[in-house]
């Protein structure tokens, strides 16, 4: 038996001396590998809450339109019209003649009408003078009844003479009154032969046709040698004063956010430059059909808008100063709208209130505070609790 037991002896020492060089380069090697690699987190566009002027805007659109347009039509009818003094696009001044009517036949109504004056003075004269002569008459049939009564009264006139007397005073007495009424129909005449005179005048001077009002005409339906008539089409339209508005139709829900006073900016189709505004009405009724309200915005001044060119206009409703966010931060849940808040590189949910959106920005009234980072877009694949590497943002261009 001792031979075996020497062989195996042997051929252990033998692996012992092979192995034990291996098993150093082994832990020789675990010592030179490297270390295991840090988590990797994602990165997060996030944008810094800050303070920001913010406007709340109405957009509306509609037609231009006059704030009032005047029509000019003739005071008198059946008179052609000789000339015309003014055309589509010039401005006019109050009192300014625009056209002229034939004044012919009128000029003739006058001359009768003269006539008929120099007769009715005529007549007041002569009225004037039969009343004096049947005043003489009267005068001195009273004094003759005066007479015969004495005398009849002392026998010495007879009854016949008293009565021829008698009948002459009560003769004298009716010439007077006749007389009297004969002057007041001659000053009758007299002041009818005025007012034939005076409307003569007057419709000489309709003839010509004049503005009721400075502006501007935007309309001409007079044509030469057509005979005058205030039925059918006006002779001109005037928009007074030349002033314009925008008559824009607002949606139904921003109707009772309008007000009148409120500051407006328009432009129109092909426009380079802007034109003031103000909302001077808000119509009080909402169209059943279309479900539009519509605004009167008054315009400063004209600068090239015309009536009847399309428009929009930017209603400046609110004003102020508040914190901000992109609007595509927000997001909506059953409880409102959220945003994604980061804080030391932990996402949270954070409930909101907004308040004037702005173009790209959005207010925020509640649930925020200057300098909190929120996820630049709330539709990012991030959840609440998730750790983010935060990557600051501008904000986008308002």
């Amino acid at each position: 038996m001792r031979p075996i037991l020497s062989i195996g002896l042997v051929a252990l020492i033998a692996f012992g001396q092979t192995s034990a060089p291996a098993l150093a380069d082994e832990a020789a090697a675990a010592e030179t590998a490297p270390a295991a690699a840090p988590v990797t987190l994602p990165a997060i566009t996030v944008f810094a809450v800050k303070p920001m002027t913010l406007s709340d805007r109405i957009i509306a659109s509609g037609l231009i339109s006059a704030v009032e347009e005047v029509q000019v039509v003739p005071l008198i009818e059946g008179q052609p019209l000789d000339s015309l003094l003014a055309d589509v696009g010039d401005r006019v001044e109050a009192g300014q003649v625009l056209a002229k009517l034939s004044n012919s036949t009128l000029e003739l109504q006058k001359t009768e009408a003269l006539a008929a004056l120099a007769s009715a003075r005529a007549a007041i004269a002569q009225g004037e003078a039969q009343l004096v002569e049947a005043k003489a008459s009267a005068a001195e049939a009273e004094r003759v009844i005066t007479r015969t009564t004495v005398l009849k009264d002392n026998g010495t006139a007879p009854q016949a003479t008293w009565d021829a007397a008698n009948a002459a005073k009560i003769a004298a007495d009716a010439r007077v009154l006749v007389a009297s009424q004969g002057l007041e129909s001659a000053k009758a005449q007299l002041a009818l032969a005025e007012a034939r005179l005076e409307t003569a005048d007057l419709y000489l001077a309709r003839t010509e046709v004049k503005a009721p009002v400075a502006g501007v005409i935007v309309a001409r339906n007079a044509k030469l040698g057509a005979v005058a008539t205030a039925a059918g089409q006006p002779m001109f339209v005037i928009i007074r004063d030349g002033a314009l508005e925008l008559r824009a139709d607002v949606a139904e829900a921003d109707v009772l956010r309008l007000a009148p006073g409120m500051t407006a900016t328009l432009r129109g189709v092909g426009m380079t430059d802007s034109i003031a505004g103000s909302v001077h009405l808000v119509e009080p009724s909402i169209d059943p059909l279309t479900r539009l309200g519509q605004a009167r915005i008054s315009v400063d001044a004209s600068g090239g808008l015309r009536k009847g060119m399309f428009a929009e206009a930017e209603v400046l409703v609110a004003k102020r100063d508040g914190l901000a966010v992109p609007i595509t931060a927000v997001g909506s849940t059953d409880g409102g709208p959220t945003v994604m808040r980061v804080r030391d590189g932990v996402v949270e949910v954070a409930p909101v209130s907004l308040g004037i959106r702005d173009g790209a920005m959005v207010e925020i009234t509640e649930g925020l505070a200057e300098g909190d980072l929120v996820v630049a877009k709330a539709g990012a694949f991030v959840r609440s609790g998730d750790r983010v590497n935060p990557v600051p943002a501008s904000m986008p261009a308002n």
